[in-house]
């Protein structure tokens, strides 16, 4: 087997998610466009008041200038008080985006810490490299729970696009050792124990159309066309490592989404209801990849319970 009270919840998760609706559209557009290093910088979202940001926190020693990672915190915290942990990871199609202007900040303000993860693209290093940083960002954070006030057994995953594959990946894998990386600390768990996947490839083989061409974002994160790489692509897919003791994952998808088909989520869902993992697929009517109907109320309210009752709620019966 694979081994703190808050104020207008609704304001502060509208602000979230509608940033997150943004980014998503910005993945959308990113997905088979030019590379992370030739575009311009994302400006720092403003932290709201009583947060503080640890920056470009390296989580392995003399690594790659991608392998860093960003912490936000309160700033007065009492001593011994862990929080629950959400770590946002960002789409771009495997070659562009950033850990900078992270729309999971609000849920500081919700009693939860939150992490932002830069990781190597694909025109650094091809699969597994991508994964093998987010699981040694993962240990690292939890390796250092006492340091940033971190509860290391409530860690949850998020992310938008090439994100939520990697964080259904992260979610699915578990501690699967052909995924942890040998660089840094590989003797901590890389496992999570909630996943929120917003419209993730899931069977990269599956996709078909154009992302079986050799200059697909698909065929760059293998090192190669999708078809000739199946070995690799099988190894790349979350739906390979789904087990009963996976933990409960959220699904969000738009039912026209141009980019990632519905169907990816659709065999995630059915793989994990298969094997008795909870989890929730929400397809949204009209919706495409990332857009306005992500952040209506009743979405705001889902993703904000499932953390809660995930993370939050298991964290604060142990403190």
């Amino acid at each position: 087997m694979k081994s703190a009270s808050c104020a207008s919840p609704r304001l502060l998760l509208a602000l979230l998610l509608g940033s997150i609706c943004l980014l998503s559209a910005a993945s959308s557009a990113a997905w088979g466009q030019a590379p992370a290093t030739k575009r311009q910088p994302l400006q720092q979202r403003r932290l709201p008041e009583g947060i503080k940001r640890t920056a470009d926190v390296p989580y392995i020693e003399q690594g790659h200038e991608r392998q860093k990672l960003d912490i936000y915190l309160p700033e007065d915290m009492k001593e011994g008080t862990k929080l629950p942990l959400v770590i946002w990871i960002h789409g771009g199609a495997w070659q562009a985006g950033s850990k900078e202007n992270c729309p999971a900040i609000p849920l500081t303000e919700q009693g939860f810490a939150v992490a932002s993860i830069n990781y190597r693209l694909s025109q650094h290093a091809i699969f597994p490299a991508q994964i093998e940083d987010c699981k040694a960002a993962i240990r690292f954070l939890r390796k250092n729970a006492d340091k940033y006030h971190l509860d290391p057994d409530n860690f949850g995953v998020w992310g938008s696009s090439a994100g939520g594959h990697l964080v259904a990946l992260v979610g699915t894998s578990g501690d699967v050792k052909q995924l942890e990386t040998t660089a840094g600390d590989d003797a901590t768990s890389s496992r999570v124990q909630a996943v929120c996947n917003w419209f993730g490839p899931t069977d990269l083989v599956a996709m078909g159309g154009s992302h079986d061409r050799p200059n697909s974002p698909e065929s760059k994160l293998v090192g190669g066309p999708i078809k000739e790489k199946t070995e690799l692509a099988k190894q790349a897919n979350p739906i390979t490592y789904v087990t009963e003791d996976d933990p409960p994952f959220l699904h969000m998808h738009g039912d026209k989404d141009p980019v990632v088909p519905l169907s990816q989520s659709e065999l995630l869902q059915a793989a994990l209801e298969k094997t008795g993992v909870p989890s929730e697929l929400v397809v949204l009517k009209g919706a495409g990849h990332g857009g306005p109907q992500f952040s209506t109320p009743e979405m705001r309210e889902k993703i904000l319970t499932f953390f809660q009752k995930h993370l939050r709620a298991k964290s604060d019966s142990k403190q």
